[in-house]
C-alpha cells in the first residue's frame, strides 16, 4: 500500500512538473508573439540627407550617360558630331563626378541628438562658478 502511494504521489509530481512546464513554453510562446506582434521601427541605415545626395549624385550619372549618346558613323559618311568635346570632354566628366560624389552622399552620417552640445543649467553652472571661486 505504501508503495501504491509513492507511486501516486510520482505520478501526481511529474504531472504537476508537466503542468508547469506546458504553462511556461505557453507563457514563452505568448510573448514571442506579442513581441511578434508589435512592429518594431529599426532606424534607416541612412538618412533623408544621404537619400537626397544620392538621387543628385545618380541624376548626374545619368545626364552624363545622356550627354555621351548620340549618332554614330553609318556607313561610308563620316560623322564628325563623334568627336564634338561635350561627349568627349564633358559628358565623362559629369559623369565621373556623379560617381565622386556619391561615395560621401553614402558615408555621410549626419548630426545626432547626443552630438549637439546640450545647454547647461544655470544652477549647475552656478555651483560650479562657486567652487572654483572657492578654491
Amino acid at each position: 500500500m505504501a508503495i501504491a502511494k509513492k507511486q501516486t504521489n510520482q505520478k501526481m509530481s511529474s504531472r504537476a512538473a508537466n503542468a508547469e512546464a506546458a504553462k511556461k513554453s505557453q507563457t514563452t510562446v505568448n510573448k514571442s508573439q506579442s513581441q511578434n506582434s508589435k512592429v518594431e521601427k529599426e532606424p534607416m541605415p541612412m538618412g533623408k540627407i544621404n537619400y537626397i545626395l544620392m538621387g543628385v549624385s545618380l541624376l548626374l550619372i545619368v545626364i552624363g550617360f545622356i550627354l555621351m549618346s548620340g549618332s554614330s558613323n553609318e556607313g561610308d559618311t563620316f560623322n564628325y558630331d563623334v568627336f564634338n568635346s561635350t561627349r568627349i570632354v564633358v559628358a565623362p566628366f559629369i559623369t565621373f563626378l556623379g560617381f565622386l560624389c556619391m561615395i560621401p552622399a553614402i558615408l555621410y552620417k549626419g548630426r545626432r541628438a547626443d552630438d549637439v552640445p546640450q545647454p547647461q543649467d544655470d544652477d549647475a553652472a552656478s555651483t560650479s562658478n562657486i567652487i572654483v571661486n572657492n578654491k
